[in-house]
């Protein structure tokens, strides 16, 4: 069940200064994601925020779990640092995790911030991802939670979540061959996986040759997503670059 959690309960720091806005600056809401393992905490990414970045506080407004926990992060009147130059007038809220690792409960509680947004504001607040947002050149939230956006943030369950009852339904066709080295190979079917785990948030160069990196990459996906472990890409672990489900 998810639960919402006070800054104090998660342990966060203390901010470093902090600017107060007003419902009547707010005009939008955005939708990120931390392009990290879902297993990340909200504090871990406070820290990178201060101590990486240099901010504040954690950038976001409020930060949500796979289980849809709610996590406080500036909260409702405080101005954030998640997508300049509008962090005055939206709010922002982080999912953590990676492209197509939110689940419905994620969603659910994403959609519910937005509603409790609008019920305060006392007006309909525009719904955009931090991607759209003109001059932020970016892939977040990732292509599931972007056409999640785009077809309105509909509340899984409601006819609108494809994507996760149909878990098989979006993905292409394994083109072989397995993805496998030694001997390092370049293909066309590794440029395509290596594309899309890019855009799920990991770190890989996008050249059509499966390389150690690649295959290191590739093992550590497969245990993230409780698949088994042996750094090639076969047919399951091609499907799981599109729609795994969260384990």
């Amino acid at each position: 069940m998810s639960r919402h959690v006070s800054r104090s309960a998660w342990g966060a720091r203390a901010p470093r200064s902090r600017t107060s806005t007003t419902w009547a600056a707010r005009s939008g809401f955005t939708v990120h994601y931390s392009a990290g393992p879902p297993t990340q905490t909200p504090r871990q990414i406070q820290n990178f925020h201060m101590d990486g970045q240099g901010w504040a506080d954690v950038g976001y407004n409020f930060l949500v779990d796979r289980q849809g926990n709610v996590y406080e992060g500036r909260g409702w009147h405080t101005v954030g640092a998640h997508a300049s130059p509008y962090n005055t007038s939206h709010i922002g809220v982080c999912f953590i995790g990676r492209d197509g690792d939110a689940t419905p409960a994620a969603k659910a509680a994403i959609r519910g911030l937005y509603d409790e947004a609008n019920r305060r504001a006392g007006k309909t607040l525009s719904r955009s991802w931090h991607g759209g947002l003109s001059g932020n050149s970016t892939s977040c939230p990732g292509a599931d939670l972007r056409s999640w956006v785009r077809a309105g943030m509909p509340v899984p369950g409601s006819g609108g979540d494809a994507s996760q009852t149909s878990p098989t339904s979006s993905a292409p066709a394994f083109p072989g061959p397995i993805l496998i080295q030694p001997p390092v190979r370049h293909t066309e079917t590794c440029r395509r996986w290596q594309q899309r785990m890019r855009e799920r948030g990991w770190r890989i160069t996008v050249d059509g040759w499966y390389g150690p990196a690649s295959a290191r990459v590739c093992r550590q996906f497969q245990t993230e997503k409780g698949f088994s472990v042996d750094g090639r890409v076969g047919p399951q672990t091609w499907a799981g670059a599109w729609t795994a489900p969260v384990t």
